[in-house]
């Protein structure tokens, strides 16, 4: 008996690599968008992380027939009145690299003192079935500062300015099973992962 597919709603590598981690122990045979080269790009026109999550995972359930989970992630840093919030992957014009946007980001709070850094990245992640109906919805926080410079060489986007609470490493700094463990990605999918996990076990009890 083959595995179920679960569609992975992206093209970032650094965050299919990290599901992949965070979803070793599960019997599902996982695919990114590469996979699928003639679907049709979802706009995320969603004013939160939820609503933007919930258009990638029905949309792309839609086109591919597959049972699919999307997330939608950003930081969202105190002093800037919550920016860059959901256009954290936009922030500082489409096409910018991970490195431009934590430079822009770094010049905005250029000015900051040390103590009114407080960030928070926001996770929220979704599963729809194969015909776009919502299966389960969960969100996840990570709590901390922003760093005065970029740190580390692990991770993706925001990761190497990110320090979290109760740590004195950014992410980039971190073990990735470290990070996993206290991420928002790690527990939105924790959450998740119960859901998952019962599905796994109908179907085999099935």
């Amino acid at each position: 008996m083959t595995n179920p597919e679960l569609l992975i709603a992206t093209y970032n590598s650094g965050k299919l690599e990290e599901l992949r981690e965070l979803l070793g122990d599960f019997q599902f045979e996982l695919r990114d968008l590469h996979s699928f080269p003639a679907v049709q790009g979802v706009t995320e026109t969603g004013g939160t992380f939820a609503e933007n999550a919930e258009l990638k995972a029905t949309s792309y359930a839609r086109q591919t027939g597959l049972m699919t989970l999307a997330d939608d992630s950003g930081l969202e840093v105190s002093a800037l009145g919550g920016l860059p919030g959901v256009r954290s992957a936009r922030y500082g014009g489409e096409g910018a690299s991970d490195a431009e946007r934590v430079d822009k980001l770094l010049f905005e709070l250029g000015k900051v003192t040390s103590s009114e850094r407080a960030a928070r990245f926001v996770s929220t992640l979704v599963i729809a079935d194969r015909s776009g109906a919502i299966l389960h919805e969960s969100t996840g926080l990570c709590v901390g500062e922003i760093a005065q410079a970029p740190r580390g060489e692990n991770g993706f986007g925001y990761d190497p300015i990110f320090i979290p609470e109760g740590f004195d490493k950014t992410f980039a700094n971190l073990p990735a099973d470290v990070k996993n463990q206290i991420s928002h990605r790690g527990q939105a999918l924790k959450k998740a992962a119960e859901f998952l996990r019962s599905l796994t076990t109908q179907s085999r009890s099935g």
